[in-house]
């Protein structure tokens, strides 16, 4: 027997230009937000108000023609660019006949998609909850309440009551599981620090080719599509540097304008990640037409998780696709254009990660007198060796020494390494 591939539902796309943003570029990205969930767009709805409507969102010539697309279009679903209330919700579908829900669903449901992790699927769960819960009330009848006047409980308040127990015990769980996990992570921060280990954190807006990059650094395996949010789950593999000095890089879930604040909240242990990094590689799209505008949405949440005073490196993604004058230009904007894709610019970005990096370790070769001993034992513990020679004079070493020690092995220098 053939299969057949399930048919894709057709979504209605709509949304109330207050003049806040621009509504036109938001809804292209809530499109690319709709294909990634594995929906086609059939038809799009913009209007101009200087204010929601507090019982639909959207006024009622735009609800009513909503209506008669959702009646003659073969429309399975309806996505709004903002999010609704509950009530909200069950006007709108009252009105037209068809499911709907807001961009904060929608983005909860890619991520309930994309998390393969333990910690991914409880991250996305308490986002799911917390969202879900101010929500309850006001969502069908099935929920209303069957009696009135005090005293009077119905069945409907009972079950409404109920579930929001549910509910709270559910994201109470959630809750300390993550919490037990973000300690095991904060330990390993500070196994880290003491070890030495320099860390870099990969961030940018989704779909700027973050997976694609740690793919090329160290064949990490992560998975790379052309699609929003690929990619959840924090991977972390180690690269040598031009000046032999070994870096951590963390990559971090992909960032999006008006990302719900639930997930941010759910994601924060995996986000923090950029605060405890010794430097950022903060990845922008080149060929995006709002490039600019997307990295200010990710400057705009490295500064809301404290990460000033930490250097960022800036690197333009994807500059196989700009005009060939500007392709590969020297130096833009004190950044670095790479193409992950075609493996053109990394060496200028590695020997920018290197000049970014606070109090660099320095490569020495030196002759230590066997009388140095403790010295020795210091730059294998807070350095990186090479090569140990024993001769007749002492010990002879090739050898990453800290800055610390190397005013203290200075005397001890052979030549440049």
């Amino acid at each position: 027997m053939i299969e057949t591939e399930a048919k894709r539902p057709r979504v209605l796309l709509a949304a109330v230009d207050t003049g806040e943003y621009d509504a036109e570029q938001s809804l292209d990205e809530l499109e690319e937000l709709a294909d990634t969930a594995g929906a086609d767009t059939a038809a799009r709805i913009v209007q101009k108000r200087p204010a929601f409507d507090s019982a639909t969102c959207i006024g009622p010539g735009r609800l009513e023609e909503m209506a008669q697309l959702c009646q003659s279009g073969d429309i399975d679903q309806i996505i709004f660019d903002h999010e609704l209330t509950a009530t909200q919700i069950r006007n709108i579908e009252d009105a037209c006949g068809v499911h709907t829900i807001d961009r904060t669903m929608l983005i909860l449901d890619i991520f309930a998609q994309r998390a393969t992790t333990h910690e991914g699927r409880l991250q996305v769960e308490l986002a799911q909850q917390r969202y879900r819960l101010p929500r309850l009330a006001g969502m069908g009848i099935q929920l209303s309440r069957l009696g009135g006047g005090i005293g009077t409980r119905g069945p409907g308040e009972t079950k409404l009551e109920t579930d929001k127990r549910h509910i709270r015990t559910r994201i109470s769980n959630l809750s300390a599981e993550l919490k037990e996990i973000e300690k095991r992570r904060t330990y390993a921060r500070s196994r880290r620090k003491k070890d030495g280990v320099l860390v870099c954190a990969i961030v940018g807006y989704t779909n700027v080719g973050k997976s694609t990059l740690l793919n090329l650094l160290t064949d990490a395996g992560v998975l790379a599509e052309n699609k929003l949010f690929a990619t959840l789950e924090t991977t972390s593999r180690a690269i040598e540097l031009p000046d032999g000095r070994s870096l951590m890089l963390v990559d971090t879930v992909g960032l999006i304008r008006r990302l719900p604040h639930h997930l941010v909240e759910a994601f924060k242990s995996t986000l923090e990640e950029a605060a405890n990094a010794d430097v950022i590689l903060h990845i922008c799209d080149a060929s995006a037409e709002n490039c600019e505008e997307q990295a200010q949405v990710t400057l705009d949440l490295l500064s809301e998780l404290g990460c000033d005073g930490i250097p960022v490196v800036t690197v333009f993604n994807k500059c196989d696709l700009l005009p060939e004058e500007l392709a590969f230009a020297p130096e833009t904007r004190n950044a670095v254009l790479i193409s992950a894709k075609e493996n053109r610019g990394m060496d200028q970005l590695l020997a920018a990660l290197a000049k970014a990096l606070p109090d660099p370790a320095r490569r020495m070769r030196l002759l230590l007198p066997f009388s140095q001993g403790g010295l020795l034992n210091e730059i294998r513990s807070s350095g990186k060796l090479f090569s140990e020679e024993y001769t007749p004079e002492g010990v002879l070493v090739d050898a990453m020494v800290d800055v610390r020690l190397q005013k203290a092995a200075a005397p001890y220098e052979t030549e440049k390494a």
